[in-house]
């Protein structure tokens, strides 16, 4: 007889089965956009990866977009994750600024494929769906929150506002990045022209803005 605790075993089963396909097929696609571009992303070539039919990933996915939105919403996850990380040990030390330049570089270093589709936009026609942008919403919550606590604690002392100070972080943080990946990828992320400016970039903004009385 097939009791209430052998169906929700089996229930349980068959979600952790597909759960565990699901983050196959994410894997496999960001191989797939590693090897191709991100934009690349073939259904056919990535059913064959995971030794399935094409029309079998549906039952997954709704279609390329939506992997798309699953693997946008796990690099926002993972960076702020990282990022946080990074916040809980430097706290609102000025040092806080380099280490988190220093670890969005190496996370786009380290995870190329989520970092264009997270922030260069180069599959035309896809947009973030709401979920997704919910993630992305949560890790911007969390930098305007370190920004807000370094200008009341006085270490970044500066007349502009605490949405213009982010702002002006993140243009130079990706400016720096986007760069290195574009010329030498190959550097780590201390290297090179460009992730060798961090200290460079830290030591004038601490210039500016640190009091001199």
């Amino acid at each position: 007889m097939n009791t209430p605790s052998r169906a929700l075993a089996s229930n349980e089963r068959r979600r952790r089965n597909h759960d565990d396909m699901a983050a196959a097929i994410l894997t496999a696609a960001r191989e797939t956009m590693r090897e191709q571009g991100v934009a690349g992303l073939n259904l056919q070539d990535l059913a064959r990866r995971v030794g399935m039919r094409a029309p079998s990933l549906y039952n997954y996915f709704a279609g390329k977009h939506a992997i798309y939105d699953a693997l946008f919403a796990l690099g926002m996850r993972l960076w702020r994750e990282r990022l946080e990380t990074v916040l809980d040990q430097y706290g609102s030390a000025f040092e806080a600024l380099e280490q988190v330049m220093n670890a969005y570089l190496s996370f786009a270093l380290e995870n190329p494929e989520l970092y264009q589709l997270m922030f260069e936009r180069p599959v035309p026609g896809f947009e973030p769906s709401a979920e997704a942008l919910a993630e992305s919403r949560r890790l911007l919550e969390r930098a305007q929150r370190a920004v807000e606590q370094m200008i009341a604690a006085g270490t970044i002392q500066t007349a502009h506002s605490a949405d213009v100070t982010l702002n002006l972080l993140i243009a130079m943080m990706h400016g720096v990045t986007a760069q290195h990946l574009a010329n030498e990828p190959q550097q780590p992320a201390e290297g090179g022209r460009f992730g060798s400016l961090i200290p460079v970039i830290i030591e004038l903004l601490r210039q500016a803005w640190t009091s001199s009385d």
